[in-house]
């Protein structure tokens, strides 16, 4: 049962039908991993916490940098140096204390991934380069976990959930990408630059559908692929196909 403090904390919440106290109470008993405390991962955090996710994860071996807070809005000023898992931990305290963080200062990687995603039901990609989505794609369908991945330069974000572990009808991120970019086509945040308030935007995005996810309400975004793009202020909805070809969740 919910107390009187969760009650009145989470009221915006419950008194939403397809919410209600079951709702909350499965927010409550989720568990979310993030990856990446960075332009995505900051507003991603916030929202998680405020939303009353019981277990939330943030992986990161980065440390904050002053050229960090133009978009990463979970960091402060005071905190440059600080590592940013616990940066982020301090900021979510002070959101909702009543939330479990769990900080893993480490990158992910193909020795770690399945460790690390394996106590979470639902995993955020937040990262920064293609390396790091690949290996979570890879092992969040070997492990049958719901994927809910972001990205974003310069003015533009991309927003898809990946389920393909769960339904083998569904594409994976390799459908869509099959390999990543030779070296220098597309460019970092730090190189082709990014619009702060975009982080926001997609981060924010994301947290919506991981939170759709957690109680099983709405229509889940897998399958498809929802492209922003901040100066003409579009959205695009796009269908995705499973490559029966694909390296990862394909029939080979």
């Amino acid at each position: 049962m919910l107390t009187e403090d969760q009650l009145h904390r989470y009221a915006r919440h419950i008194v939403l039908p397809e919410v209600g106290g079951v709702g909350q109470e499965k927010l409550l008993q989720s568990r979310v991993l993030v990856v990446g405390a960075g332009g995505l991962g900051a507003p991603l955090l916030l929202y998680l916490a405020a939303a009353g996710v019981g277990t939330i994860g943030v992986v990161d071996d980065d440390a904050v940098d002053l050229s960090n807070l133009q978009r990463q809005v979970i960091h402060a000023t005071d905190r440059i140096g600080m590592p940013k898992v616990d940066s982020a931990a301090e900021a979510v305290a002070a959101v909702n204390p009543g939330v479990r963080l769990v900080t893993h200062p480490t990158r992910l990687d193909a020795g770690n991934a399945a460790g690390l995603i394996a106590g979470y039901d639902v995993i955020a990609d937040g990262s920064d380069n293609f390396e790091t989505r690949f290996t979570l794609n890879d092992a969040c369908h070997a492990a049958g976990k719901t994927l809910v991945a972001a990205a974003l330069l310069r003015f533009e974000g991309q927003l898809a959930t990946f389920k393909s572990g769960l339904d083998p009808a569904l594409p994976c991120y390799r459908c869509l990408y099959p390999s990543p970019p030779p070296p220098g086509v597309v460019p970092s945040c730090a190189e082709g630059g990014v619009l702060g308030a975009l982080a926001g935007t997609m981060g924010s995005l994301q947290a919506t559908e991981i939170l759709k996810e957690a109680m099983g309400i709405g229509e889940s975004l897998a399958g498809h692929l929802l492209i922003y793009d901040a100066l003409t202020t579009t959205v695009r909805k796009m269908a995705l196909k499973r490559n029966p070809r694909c390296a990862t969740c394909g029939d080979g």
